[in-house]
């Protein structure tokens, strides 16, 4: 048995993603369904990048983070969709050992990214009503740098751990995973207990996930408070069309993951596995651009 698990083991060249749909027709849908989301995408975020690095008005703390957020989406949505968009097409389901572990290392790092991103975007928000006589000070140019650098560095760190980890992992459960390669699909086909060691992983990234919405939370209610004394009607909607855009991306963001952690603690369809994959790695980065755009008439006048 033990020999038989080794040659299991040493035969995972290749992982097996699961098919969007049974006919032919349906995955050419399925196809243009994905092309158009990404070429929204590509479009709103690009959009937004172009504003914010050519228009002078815009080299802001605010901006100057809105325009890593589309970074981090452009490389969130670019992670999955290319990939599930030519299995699609050409009606393939197979992904190389390194493809699949390339896949979990940049969706680990510029989801985890994103989210850190989102945090220092709520300590801007905060400083900008709360404290708007040390904004400068506090949200200088290098402070800004600094911070901005410190969430993609985690970012990166949470990847490596996360994808070194799993893929260390001896894999003799075959080699079928979900529509796009995620960590907790490759720990259902580890056969050795070392895969709790990933487990605690994740729960400490979880930890330090739930310590950032904390302090979100605790920045909103401190905003709020602030917001609700301005006596100038102006000011008041100046405060909360500022706000209004990061508060939807964060309740976007979070909402997702939180059904997604709920389905993995239950059995679900195959559909239902693709329509929460789908809504919390490809839903966001799609809808952002449009979110930050809405209501933000500095940002129109750029475009």
């Amino acid at each position: 048995v033990q020999c038989q698990q080794m040659s299991n083991i040493s035969s995972v060249s290749e992982f097996l993603l699961l098919a969007f749909a049974d006919t032919q027709e349906l995955q050419l849908l399925h196809f243009a369904l994905f092309l158009g989301i990404y070429l929204a995408a590509l479009l709103g975020n690009g959009l937004i990048l172009s504003a914010v690095a050519c228009d002078y008005h815009l080299h802001t703390p605010m901006y100057f983070f809105l325009l890593n957020l589309a970074i981090l989406d452009l490389g969130s949505i670019s992670t999955t969709l290319p990939k599930a968009m030519a299995n699609a097409l050409w009606d393939n389901r197979a992904i190389s050992y390194q493809g699949c572990a390339a896949q979990v290392f940049f969706f680990v790092f510029f989801f985890g990214s994103e989210f850190y991103l989102l945090t220092v975007m709520a300590y801007d928000r905060y400083t900008a009503i709360c404290k708007p006589l040390h904004y400068g000070s506090l949200l200088s140019s290098r402070a800004c740098a600094q911070m901005a650098a410190a969430a993609w560095g985690s970012g990166i760190l949470d990847a490596v751990l996360h994808t070194e980890n799993t893929f260390s992992l001896p894999l003799c459960q075959g080699n079928a995973v979900n529509q796009f390669c995620e960590v907790p699909h490759i720990l259902k086909l580890s056969c050795s207990d070392a895969y709790l060691r990933e487990v605690g992983f994740i729960a400490f990234s979880f930890c330090l996930g739930l310590g950032c919405f904390v302090f979100i939370v605790l920045s909103y209610v401190q905003i709020f408070r602030a917001v609700l004394s301005i006596p100038s009607e102006q000011g008041l909607h100046k405060a909360f069309s500022t706000c209004l855009p990061h508060l939807v991306v964060v309740s976007l963001f979070v909402s997702t993951i939180v059904f997604a952690g709920v389905k993995s603690t239950t059995t679900s369809s195959v559909y239902l596995d693709f329509a929460v994959s789908f809504l919390y790695s490809v839903v966001p980065p799609a809808v952002n651009p449009l979110i930050y755009s809405m209501r933000n008439q500095e940002l129109k006048h750029a475009l």
